[in-house]
This record gives structure tokens, C-alpha cells and sequence, in this order.
């Protein structure tokens, strides 16, 4: 770890350093509750997460793709018939979602603040502009990065131009996040280094399914906490 030398952290947002996937997790629920007398829990379930997935490229991510989804799969599973009133509770299911508190991590606030008195620290997250920050905000973090970068999509063109455009060396560039798929491959394809902190559950876009990583360099932290000491070379 000695030879690893960097000089700008980058780090993911949503669950790396706040909690994300429980709020839409725990929406999820309601929705499911607000349908139960269509169909059931699985399907409904499914169903959103099909829908979900071919808004993205409409959409991008965010809770406002994730609302607009969750209207569209109503309107399917009740062949139309879900009325002007439960669409209002699915409105207010993403007010409730965008007014959430932004619970931090455990350690982060002290590791960020310790690691930005010896590094360069940039934020690169993906999602819609207005939520992203103002999440930022609300974390009181936002003074602890030279920069942020809220992208539609994290992949390696998009690392290599965010590179490019502050004059990074990929060498010495080092990622931390809690996706494999979006934090850590297109890093390391890009030429920089990637540090992986599992969160308790994840998204089922950012899963991957049949991907070797045997062969693939990168590092994995059980905590945010430990990364000071793993970046001393302890």
C-alpha cells in the first residue's frame, strides 16, 4: 500500500457517505401497500423495477425518475384504473422522499474532514441535479471538497473526462464507493484506483450478476473508518 501515492479521494454520495436505499426501499413498501388490492407484493415489485429500468435512459436516476416510474407501473398494473387520489399519495410518497433528512454515515464526517486536511477531495455522484444538491447541503459536508461532480452516468469516459478536465494524473486517483459497478470498474479501466466499502444492501442496477473479479485490482474496506490508516500504509 506504501506505493499507492495519491493525491486527490474522490467519493461516492449516496450510500458511501449518507444513507440512500433504505428511503426508496421503505417507499417501495408504501407502494406496494397502496396496490395490494391489484396485485401482489412480488409483482408489484417487478414490475417497478422493469419499469425502472427502461426509464433511465428517459429519466436518469434519481427520485424524480423513480416517482415518474412508479406512476407509470400504477397505471399499468390497474389497467388505468388507479384513481386521481392515489396518484396524489405516489406525489406525496416523493415529497416525503426529497424532504428526508440526510443521516450520515458512521465515521464519515470525521474521515472526511481528516482526510481533506491532507488530500485534494472531489464528490462525484450520479442522479438528478436539484436533489443531489440539496443533499449536499443538508450533509454540511460540501466545504470539504475542492470540487463536485453531479454526472447522468458514471462510466469511464465520464472518469477519464473528469480527469482530463482537472488536470488529474489516474494514477493518482483513487476512488471510494460503494458500487463495484459504477465506482470501482470504470475507475480502474480509466487508469485510476478504486477503493470498494460495501453497503448493507444495493440497488438492483448496481448488482452484477456473472462478472469475474478475480483478476480485477482493486481494494475493499469494511468501513469508511478504516480508509485514514489503509491510505498511511497501515
Amino acid at each position: 500500500m506504501a506505493s499507492l501515492s495519491i493525491d486527490v479521494i474522490a467519493f461516492d454520495a449516496d450510500d458511501t457517505l449518507w444513507h440512500n436505499e433504505p428511503i426508496f426501499t421503505e417507499t417501495k413498501r408504501k407502494f406496494e401497500q397502496l396496490l395490494a388490492n391489484y396485485h401482489g407484493e412480488e409483482w408489484i415489485n417487478l414490475k417497478l423495477d422493469e419499469t425502472e429500468v427502461r426509464n433511465i435512459q428517459h429519466f436518469g436516476y434519481g427520485i424524480k425518475g423513480f416517482t415518474l416510474s412508479m406512476i407509470e407501473t400504477a397505471i399499468e398494473l390497474t389497467e388505468g384504473r388507479i384513481s386521481g387520489r392515489e396518484i396524489g399519495e405516489i406525489i406525496g410518497f416523493s415529497r416525503q422522499m426529497m424532504h428526508h433528512p440526510v443521516d450520515l454515515l458512521d465515521g464519515v464526517r470525521e474521515t472526511v474532514a481528516l482526510l481533506a486536511a491532507s488530500h485534494k477531495l472531489m464528490l462525484i455522484t450520479k442522479g438528478d441535479l436539484f436533489d443531489q444538491e440539496a443533499k449536499i447541503a443538508r450533509s454540511d459536508l460540501g466545504d470539504y471538497f475542492s470540487s463536485i461532480e453531479i454526472v447522468s452516468e458514471k462510466n469511464t469516459r465520464v472518469y477519464r473526462e473528469i480527469m482530463e478536465r482537472h488536470a488529474i494524473d489516474p494514477e493518482r486517483f483513487l476512488m471510494v464507493g460503494n458500487s463495484i459497478k459504477s465506482d470501482v470498474l470504470p475507475v480502474i479501466e480509466a487508469g485510476g484506483s478504486a477503493v470498494h466499502i460495501p453497503y448493507p444492501s444495493t440497488w438492483f442496477h448496481e448488482k452484477l450478476d456473472g462478472v469475474d473479479l478475480e483478476h480485477v485490482d482493486f481494494f475493499e474496506l469494511e468501513h469508511i473508518k478504516q480508509l485514514p490508516a489503509f491510505l498511511n500504509g497501515r
